[in-house]
Formats: structure tokens, sequence, C-alpha cells
């Protein structure tokens, strides 16, 4: 047996944050994840890294972390590797970030988030993240697509 679920491709570190449980708001340019509120998402971990370095900066900076927990919260987000559905997450509402925010709201997102310039964005809630048992290995897709998930894997 297994379920179907739909799924995403993240670099990494986000992936590993989002199934850590340090990111918690997804932005995107589109709603893309509206249509799954309610739902679970497979958080898939891409093969290339993100581009750039804002997430380090947010984490040692407003999150307050050493150089030590920062390396290894991103030891544990390749405890499984890439090309592999690692975990899943269960997706909340999608908003869209207005140009102007206070600024003491703009911060909790960011930190949220674990990246700077949110405004005008998509943003998703993300919540109760888990690891399954042992990667299921696939190769990514673009935007979302299904994964059948062995019930073995989850716990």
């Amino acid at each position: 047996m297994s379920v179907q679920v739909k799924c995403l491709s993240f670099r990494q570190p986000y992936a590993g944050l989002i199934l850590d449980g340090v990111k918690t708001v997804e932005s995107r340019w589109r709603p893309l994840l509206a249509p799954l509120e309610s739902g679970t998402l497979a958080v898939h971990i891409a093969q290339r890294d993100w581009e750039g370095a804002e997430w380090r900066a947010v984490l040692s900076g407003p999150l307050g972390m050493d150089d030590d927990q920062i390396q290894e919260l991103l030891q544990s987000g390749e405890r499984f590797g890439r090309g592999v559905v690692a975990g899943l997450v269960d997706v909340g509402e999608t908003w869209v970030c207005p140009a102007s925010l206070p600024e003491d709201e703009l911060w909790r997102l960011e930190r949220s988030a674990v990246l700077v310039g949110l405004q005008e964005k998509h943003l998703t809630y993300l919540s109760n993240p888990r690891w399954l048992r042992a990667p299921l290995r696939t190769t990514g897709g673009r935007d979302l697509w299904r994964v059948d998930i062995p019930n073995e894997l989850l716990h």
C-alpha cells in the first residue's frame, strides 16, 4: 500500500529547514500551494543548492544561531542526500504579502520564511513537518507533481 500526495522540489538548505521545522512560511511569486490548503505536501530535496546566502544571515541574525548550530542544522537536512522525497509537511493558508508592512511584522515573516524580500510574494504557512523513515529516490519535477509514498516509509 502507498499514499499518493502532491510533491514539490526544494533546494537545500530550504528542504531541510522545512523538515526540521525552522522554515514555516514558503514564498513563491505565484500561488502554487494555494490549492493544497489543508492538505499534505511531499518535500523533495533537489540536487542543486539555493543560490544566495540570505538564509544564513537570517539564521545567524534574527534567529540567533551560532556557526555550530547552523552547521548541525545543515547536516540534519542532508541526512537522506539529494534527489529524494524526504518528508511531508501540512499546507496552510496562502496570501500575498503586502508591499508595505510594519517592520516588526515583516521581520517575523522573514524569520519564518528564512528569507528576506517577501513583499508582494505569495506566502504559505507550513506546519507539522515530518521526515520519512527512509528516503524515496525519485527525479524531481517542475512545479507540483504526484508521488506514491509506500506506507512503510511513513511514521
